[in-house]
């Protein structure tokens, strides 16, 4: 698949150069990172604890996310594809501890550094293309890059999965380790190092403007949202519904397609509408699915779909959002964009607790509704930024 051919020639060479092999990174990066939550109730009886214990294992993995803005900053001042390099290597080798992991301590442990290096290797991926794209333009390339969030589910996840099916979660790290590691090493070979250092001409500032914490607050909300259904869908649907794990990757392999459209339609739209907007009409669409969802919670023919819409609605909420992140912070993109995602995992961290907790004691409804609150919370506080911004 060649991303490239969706950039034309007045983007800068080295753009169009490296876009296939960036977004394959992002998706394998993507694809480990995303394939133990849809799985959950598998490894939770692999390592024989609860679903519960493995939303704490999650919650303090997504936790490395609070060093955002510590790893922005080093972006900010440093080489981008040696931070790069870095976050790819560690992120290799922390699927391989979690593929090896016998206990829920060191299960845990992999995850955090997992998240860590994921952290640190999106955010040198994003800054490389602040480096080269002019803002008004960058929406288009990080919808691009963003259609790796999507792949991820039904080419990386949906392998993992099959492995997963076929032999154990164990083998399905394992494929996933070894994804990461050849892309890597493509991307590493790849971009020219003399042409990734931090722009000499800027200065470094790290004044965070006040309507900024609208946006930090608003990728904590809408982070926390996401996995609220994220955990949850799994046991929900096994519990609910009785899928089975081949039933589970057919679920993704769907939530993949429509996240793909998603992230494409913001590709495509999202320079025009503002970012904000964009934000907002995801934002609504999160709140409309995920009520419905709780109402006919016990349908599978009314869940998934709002499932499937959920995930759209934020998919294209997500990725409008990283642009406007990025751009904060006057010449310094790592640090908006490191504070961003630094407010996102720690939303992602503590309702990894808050869902799983809610599932064992309310069930599916708890995690919908609390979904709800926070994606409708999300259209105010964006809107209080759009307003402040003008």
């Amino acid at each position: 698949m060649r991303f490239s051919t969706f950039i034309d020639d007045t983007y800068p060479d080295q753009v169009r150069k490296n876009i296939d092999r960036l977004v394959w990174g992002r998706l394998l990066s993507n694809a480990c990172y995303r394939f133990a939550p849809p799985f959950i109730a598998v490894i939770a009886r692999g390592l024989d604890v609860t679903v519960a214990q493995m939303g704490v294992a999650f919650m303090i993995g997504e936790f490395a996310g609070l060093a955002s803005p510590f790893i922005g900053r080093l972006v900010d001042r440093g080489n981008r594809v040696v931070s790069m390099t870095i976050g790819m290597a560690v992120l290799t080798l922390a699927v391989v501890v979690a593929a090896t992991s016998t206990s829920l301590v060191v299960f845990a442990a992999s995850m955090f550094v997992l998240s860590g290096a994921k952290v640190l290797f999106d955010t040198a991926l994003i800054v490389w293309v602040n480096d080269h794209v002019p803002y008004e333009r960058r929406g288009h390339i990080v919808g691009i890059i963003e259609t790796s969030w999507a792949l991820s589910l039904f080419i990386g996840v949906a392998i993992m999965g099959a492995a997963t099916a076929i032999f154990s979660w164990r083998v399905g790290f394992l494929v996933g380790a070894i994804g990461m590691a050849i892309t890597g090493a493509l991307i590493v070979s790849a971009l020219p190092r003399h042409e990734a250092h931090a722009p000499t001409r800027t200065e470094i500032r790290g004044t965070v403007p006040r309507n900024g914490y609208f946006v930090f607050a608003s990728a904590f909300l809408l982070m926390g949202a996401s996995q609220c259904l994220g955990i949850t869908f799994g046991p929900w649907f096994e519990d609910e519904f009785g899928f089975s794990s081949v039933a589970l990757i057919a679920v993704v392999i769907v939530l993949g397609i429509f996240e793909l459209v998603s992230s494409v339609g913001s590709s495509r739209v999202t320079d025009t509408w503002g970012k904000e907007i964009s934000v907002r009409r995801g934002s609504v669409l999160m709140v409309v699915s995920t009520i419905v969802m709780a109402i006919f919670a016990h349908s599978a023919p009314i869940a998934v779909p709002m499932l499937v819409l959920f995930i759209l609605g934020f998919e294209f909420a997500l990725v409008s959002m990283l642009p406007l992140a990025a751009n904060i912070v006057p010449n310094s993109g790592g640090i908006g964009l490191g504070l961003t995602v630094g407010a996102g995992t720690c939303g992602r961290a503590i309702f990894s607790t808050v869902s799983t907790s809610l599932y064992d004691s309310v069930g599916p409804v708890g995690p919908a509704l609390t979904a709800a609150a926070l994606s409708a919370i999300t259209v105010v506080l964006i809107s209080l930024y759009a307003r402040s911004a003008r």
